[in-house]
This record gives structure tokens, sequence and C-alpha cells, in this order.
């Protein structure tokens, strides 16, 4: 089971310390945006799940531009820039039924009121052209990152934390209600597995063909059928980073 702690960011002395020390950077790579996004990070509903040795953070959207931010913050895993609201929209629009639209899609499906409907349709019709099945529902966190998206399926439990990268014909599956708990900075190769209750730690490989049926430690590299440890603290795969606001 989860111990999952629920913290609203609030405390103003934290909330300056992280604008004065973060915002130079933030308007270095995110623009004018930066500024905006530390604080609108600042004020956004986070969970806590821990499991074993893995902890993770997980911003929860309650607002439009909660689901906003976390759009760029995938778009932002592209090329090292925050786009405007505009662009984000335009590009979606222009082509709706690629995977990086569908991540748009999928973040704006979490909107409350009326307005979700429309995005819960361009969700559902996005992931049946790119065959990408993660519900609406699924708590990912910042900066998630699709390659060559296609025939993908993530169940609704899972736990996923910030700037993972998934590739094609991933599986991440559960029979009893025992979802996967990955946390921050993992890479997960093509056609891997992951199976029930494990937990993959921060900055960890995946190789690709892997079935990953017992929980892997951080920093470590596995491949294989099942899954074992090769090696740690090899080349990370995680490009463009999204600065978190902690």
């Amino acid at each position: 089971m989860f111990d999952a702690g629920h913290r609203k960011v609030s405390n103003i002395r934290k909330a300056f310390t992280h604008i004065l020390f973060l915002a130079p950077r933030f308007l270095f790579t995110h623009g004018h945006n930066g500024v905006n996004g530390i604080i609108q990070c600042l004020s956004m509903k986070f969970e806590k799940y821990t499991r074993e040795s893995l902890s993770v953070t997980i911003p929860i959207p309650e607002s439009f531009s909660d689901c906003i931010l976390l759009a760029k913050s995938d778009q932002f895993r592209l090329s090292g820039r925050v786009k405007s609201t505009f662009r984000l929209f335009f590009d979606a629009l222009k082509l709706p039924f690629n995977p990086q639209s569908y991540l748009v899609w999928f973040r704006l499906a979490s909107v409350k009121g009326f307005w979700r409907l429309p995005f819960i349709a361009l969700h559902h019709w996005s992931g049946s052209f790119c065959k990408i099945d993660i519900p609406r529902t699924t708590k990912i966190g910042f900066g998630f990152y699709i390659g060559h998206g296609m025939c993908m399926v993530i169940s609704e439990d899972t736990i996923i934390g910030n700037n993972v990268n998934v590739s094609q014909f991933l599986n991440i599956g559960t029979n009893c209600c025992t979802p996967a708990l990955i946390g921050d900075n993992v890479y997960l190769g093509p056609a891997v597995c992951v199976v029930e209750d494990v937990t993959i730690g921060e900055n960890a490989v995946i190789g690709a063909g892997a079935v990953v049926s017992r929980s892997i430690p951080a920093n470590a590299t596995a491949v294989g059928v099942p899954a074992k440890v090769v090696n740690y603290n090899t080349k990370n795969y995680i490009n463009n980073k999204f600065n978190l606001p902690w």
C-alpha cells in the first residue's frame, strides 16, 4: 500500500526562497513564463507516495492553469524551452493525433467542469489513433516524455514520477490493483513490461524487452527476462529535465 501524504506548498518564506534562487535559471531556460511557472508550481497541490525506500512527489492539478503547466512541462522535454499557451494549443491542434499532442489532451482531460468534456474526447480519439492507453486519472509527474509512442498501455493505478521517459510497446499493468511505483528520472526502453507492485528507483534505466517483476534500486541498469541489475551509475538518458519546485 502507498503511504500517501497531501501537502499544499503555502509557506511564504519557502516560496520567496524558491523564487529568489530558481527564477534566474527558469528565465534562462523557460523564457518569460519562468517566474510565473515557479509561483504556480508552489501553489499547486502535491501528493507524496512512499513504498520501500522510494518516495515520489506528484503534482495534482486542480485548475485549468495547473493542467496547462503540466502540459508545458511535458513539451519542455522536447526542446528545452517552455511554449506559450497559444503555441501549445496551436501545435496540438495542428497535429492532434501524434504522441506529443496526446500528452496535451491527457493533461487537459483532468480539467474540472464542463470544459473537460471536449478534452476527454480528444484524449480518447488521439489515444485510439496512436494506440496509447493511459487513463486520464493516472498520476504522472512533471516532464513526462513519450518516445516513438505506439502500442502503449499503462494501468490507471500506476504512479509515475517526474522527468520519466517511456518508449513504444510499453506495458505497465496489474491484475490485483497493486500498481507499480516509478521514481524520478527513470528511462523505460522499448517493449518493457512492468508487472504488479514493483518499485523502480530514481535514475534507473530499464533496457529494451525487460520484464520487471521485482523492484529495481535507484541508479541501476536492469535488463533481461526477468529484469536483473547489471550495473550502477551508468549513462542516464533523461534530457531537458524540467526543473522541479522542491
